[in-house]
């Protein structure tokens, strides 16, 4: 599917009502493995090709959960931010991910952890989702898209083009997970008629009701994007791969591999000047698996 199929998101999508707030679920749909030094840097010799070797031996200081969130809007339905792993990662790898990929990239979960089983277990069919958020379109975060009917995806323009260009499965994209007749909608945060939120330079209120508020965090990868929702009682932002972990909010500790390093910081600014505008809200990093632990069934 070429870039140029998928539409830029103009005006927002339809549901929206004043003061809407939703609820919020995360769910793990499995787990990565990742080596020393990777979800932050290591200031040795060789730390680099040190970690990629660890890597390569499938040696692991670290499982890693594989998020994603359910949100409930009063009239706009149900959305989704990322779909995970893929399904078939439960039973088979291979499968799930391609051959190739598989062996490059190191995963884990049981029958009750990918979209399908979670979305069964609250009783909520296929084509009951009705818009899917995407962070990225990383294998890990895109892996159960084609688990979806009937849905807006909803992305932004240059992860787009990023994921559709060249060495895709080399920086993390696995094709062949959202080459789907999905209904997709492109974010364009370069469009002279986006606004600021907050902290943050590029944002999209995604309903027109300041219920879902995308802000473009590029720099894990060219095109990603975080998300801030409005629940009941405060703001959460979930920060998907901008931030790794809480310690990489808390230091600026830099991760191993980075799309744009520059990017990358200018994001983590601004996502710690978000908490220090809004001590209350709740920032949900991507990859930190003491954190997730501690969070609540549903917001």
């Amino acid at each position: 599917m070429a870039e140029i199929d998928a539409p830029v998101l103009r005006t927002p999508l339809p549901g929206g009502s004043e003061g809407a707030r939703v609820t919020l679920r995360p769910f793990s749909t499995g787990e990565s493995g990742v080596p020393r030094g990777f979800l932050h840097r290591i200031d040795e010799p060789l730390a680099y090709q040190r970690a990629l070797w660890r890597g390569a031996r499938k040696k692991f200081d670290h499982w890693t959960p594989c998020p994603i969130f359910l949100i409930e809007h009063p009239t706009a339905g149900r959305i989704l931010v990322d779909t995970g792993l893929p399904a078939a990662m439960a039973h088979d790898p291979k499968a799930g991910l391609g051959a190739l990929a598989a062996r490059m990239y190191a995963t884990r979960a049981t029958e009750e952890q990918p979209l399908p089983a979670r979305l069964r277990a609250l009783g909520i069919p296929r084509g009951g989702i009705d818009v899917v958020v995407m962070t990225h379109l990383h294998f890990d975060h895109a892996g159960s898209l084609n688990e979806i009917e009937d849905c807006v995806v909803v992305v932004s323009r240059k992860e787009w083009r990023s994921a559709h260009a060249g060495k895709a499965l080399a920086r993390g994209y696995v094709r062949r997970e959202f080459d789907l007749a999905h209904d997709f909608r492109l974010v364009d945060f370069d469009d002279p008629e986006v606004n600021s939120f907050a902290s943050f330079g590029r944002s999209v209120d995604l309903f027109g009701d300041g219920s879902v508020i995308l802000v473009s965090t590029p720099g894990h990868t060219s095109g990603h994007m975080s998300v801030i929702v409005r629940l009941k009682d405060r703001e959460c932002l979930i920060a998907g791969d901008a931030i790794y972990t809480q310690h990489s909010l808390n230091t600026g500790d830099l991760p191993l591999v980075i799309a744009d390093e520059h990017n990358y910081k200018r994001s983590v600014r601004e996502i710690r000047a978000y908490k220090q505008m809004t001590p209350s809200a709740l920032i949900i990093p991507g990859h930190d698996a003491e954190f997730f632990a501690s969070l609540d069934e549903i917001y």
